[in-house]
């Protein structure tokens, strides 16, 4: 019986080394991406989590959307929305629930602040003291009825909700107050507020009368963020993120890595990345050592809000959610070992042993490959041994260039792949047929139009590194067969001519790159070793 014949495999181009960082290699596990429209025409302007107060406590498992006069309740664990809060009389802001999971409470255009029972949604408080916006509203991670608001009145408010009225109002801003939070820790008795008025204040209910503390910025402060420790503060200010020093009363750092304005912070990956996102549509994440950027990826739309969603004890991160509604989550299996991988990196960083990391890196072989020479494919002596029928699977169809190929037409196996068929299967043909000795045959012969397209293919792809080798043979044939003909013809003469312009455009580069690279070896004579 005649053995088959099994179509051709594809050539592989050796694969290039990742240029992506174990970093961002994290960020990018981050997938199945759901979108979520608005149900009002509003945009998404706040997404918050109850954030445990101890570091052994879980939090609540779900995440708070607000936007338009409703605030939203979505699952953390199927993404789906839970439950709807609809009793405003304008649209809602900053809704934010408190760590135990229970009670929840926003501000409104109208200047009025609600409190929520979670469960069933009834209002537990309202104060109306406040006739202008209130954008902020923030409890007190130490407190279970203490709570702080921001309004366009430029106030910074403290509440308690046994109480009718506010305990403390700070006033010393001098336009909007859009934002604002407890300092963390010990120094959960104060707060800090950022304004339109181009600072960040620092309150003391022990000093009502003024703040204690006052940064200028460059601009109207979107966004402000407290590190863990207490004592930095990180203030959005147009496109810039400035890092505050509490203890030494000045500025640390500012962050330039974005077009356009700075919207919204939030912290990631226990506290040891800070996640902004900007009218430019650019989430970006920072280590919290050096403040540099480490990651980074684009939406098709400006983002007013943002969130890193964190679940599970300890706390990993499970979810990045982006207003206009965009949730990603990570892929729990791989999360684990991509967190190790890219702490061993920044901790290399910072040592400044990155060379000896990525040494070792390179030297580990592919696990699969180590599991096989180590023999753990052996189930060991009572596995069952099966083996299996010589069943012959659906033949796949040959292409029409196999047939002609498998027929000895090699001329024209050639023609119809140059004409039809993408670069890596003409390169596949080529190739075989330098292994069947057919190269100078499926060349030879040809007319001007039917060389056209095989000089083009030539001229095309002689740079590609990859392809050199094959398409200097492929010249040296087509030289070697029909340079007696150059004087003959006009269009064969020209091409030729066309192939050794791009010949020496390529040998120019070469030797600019040569004297470059000798340049800087004599700059930098540790290069040379």
């Amino acid at each position: 019986m005649a053995a088959e014949v099994q179509p051709l495999a594809q050539v592989k181009l050796p694969a290039r080394p990742s240029s992506l960082t174990p970093e961002q290699a994290y960020w990018r596990t981050f997938r199945s991406p759901l979108n979520i429209p608005s149900p009002t025409k509003h945009a998404v302007t706040h997404i918050s989590q109850p954030q445990p107060v101890s570091a052994g406590q879980t939090s609540p498992d779900f995440f708070v959307v607000t936007t338009g006069a409703r605030v939203q309740l979505f699952s953390q664990k199927t993404r789906k929305l839970l439950k709807t809060i609809t009793r405003f009389d304008d649209t809602a802001y900053g809704g934010e629930v408190r760590y135990d999971g229970r009670v929840l409470a926003a501000g409104d255009e109208t200047g009025a602040i609600q409190v929520f029972d979670v469960n069933s949604r009834a209002i537990l408080k309202t104060w109306k003291e406040q006739k202008q916006p209130v954008h902020s509203v923030k409890w007190n991670p130490r407190d279970s009825t203490s709570l702080m608001s921001c309004g366009d009145d430029r106030t910074v408010r403290l509440w308690d909700l046994p109480s009718e009225t506010s305990l403390e109002t700070f006033r010393g801003h001098h336009d909007y107050v859009r934002t604002g939070s407890f300092l963390p820790g010990q120094s959960s008795n104060l707060l800090v507020s950022g304004s339109y008025d181009q600072t960040v204040r620092l309150w003391d209910p022990r000093t009502p009368n003024g703040s204690v503390m006052t940064f200028k910025h460059i601009a109207s402060v979107e966004d402000v963020l407290c590190m863990p420790s207490g004592t930095a503060i990180l203030a959005a200010a147009e496109s810039q993120i400035a890092v505050l020093d509490i203890v030494a009363g000045r500025p640390l750092h500012m962050m330039k890595n974005h077009q356009k304005t700075v919207t919204s912070l939030c912290l990631a990956s226990n506290d040891t990345r800070v996640v902004s996102g900007a009218l430019d549509g650019h989430m970006k994440v920072f280590e919290t050592t050096g403040w540099n950027v480490v990651a980074g990826s684009k939406y098709p739309s400006p983002i007013l809000s943002l969130a890193v969603i964190a679940s599970g004890n300890p706390r990993e991160d499970k979810h990045v959610v982006v207003g206009q509604l965009s949730i990603k989550t990570r892929l729990s299996g791989e999360q684990k070992v991509k967190e190790r991988e890219r702490q061993k990196q920044m901790e290399a960083l910072i040592a400044g042993t990155i060379e000896e990391y990525d040494k070792k890196q390179a030297k580990k072989r592919p696990r699969g490959l180590e599991r096989r020479l180590r023999g753990r494919e052996y189930a060991g002596e009572d596995a069952d041994i099966i083996v299996e029928g010589n069943v012959r699977g659906k033949q796949k169809k040959l292409a029409p260039w196999e047939k002609e190929l498998h027929k000895g037409r090699y001329g024209a196996a050639l023609d119809i792949a140059v004409q039809s068929a993408d670069k890596i299967t003409i390169v596949t043909l080529l190739n075989t047929l330098r292994y069947r000795s057919g190269l100078h045959a499926a060349l030879d012969d040809r007319s001007e139009n039917e060389l056209q397209p095989i000089m083009n293919w030539v001229w095309r792809n002689i740079t590609n590194t990859s392809f050199v080798p094959l398409c200097v043979e492929v010249s040296m044939n087509l030289m070697d067969l029909y340079s007696r003909h150059l004087a003959e013809s006009e269009t064969l003469a020209r091409q030729v001519k066309k192939l050794r312009e791009r010949v020496q455009e390529e040998v120019q580069r070469a030797q600019q790159a040569a004297m470059t690279k000798g340049m800087l070896e004599l700059l930098t004579p540790e290069l040379a070793d």
